[in-house]
């Protein structure tokens, strides 16, 4: 019996401490996860990066985000399976907003699978609308599924 989804506690930026629990998350969400090595690698070159935690610091979730030129990019966000529907993606996706408005980025973009209904909702329900479609994007086990480009105007 798993236990009830966690409510989080706090957002702050990720650090390499964090990279065991990241990547338990990533594993248990996705079945093409990113490598250890793709996470390094977005903190070296100054991605924001993010996770949430509860009030003991576990993470529940994180989010990765590039900006540059205007525009910022949401290069992942995850939440565990086990901590879903609790406010953690939400939150996450708040505080994306408020790091590009910082930047003074003028549109918050990304990619999502058509087949992950829970987040086009919650992307949705945030303000962002169908700019594009990316063709055979992601990994499938059928060889290649589209991504929905999505955007939200920020300013």
């Amino acid at each position: 019996m798993s236990a009830a989804p966690q409510a989080p506690s706090q957002v702050r930026c990720l650090t390499l401490a964090d990279l065991p629990q990241v990547m338990l998350i990533e594993r248990a969400a996705y079945e093409y996860p990113w490598s250890e090595g793709i996470f390094r690698d977005c903190l070296r070159v100054g991605y924001k990066c993010f996770v949430a935690t509860d009030l003991s610091d576990n993470v529940l979730g994180y989010a990765l985000l590039s900006v540059a030129a205007g525009e910022a990019h949401i290069l992942n966000l995850c939440v565990h399976p086990e901590h879903r529907r609790a406010g953690v993606a939400q939150l996450l996706l708040h505080n994306l907003e408020r790091v590009a408005h910082r930047y003074n980025a003028e549109s918050l973009m990304l990619e999502v699978r058509p087949s992950n209904r829970a987040a086009i909702a919650l992307y949705y329900n945030s303000g962002f609308e169908r700019v594009g479609l990316r063709r055979r994007y992601y990994p499938s086990a059928t060889g290649r599924e589209d991504a929905l480009l999505l955007s939200k105007v920020l300013i």
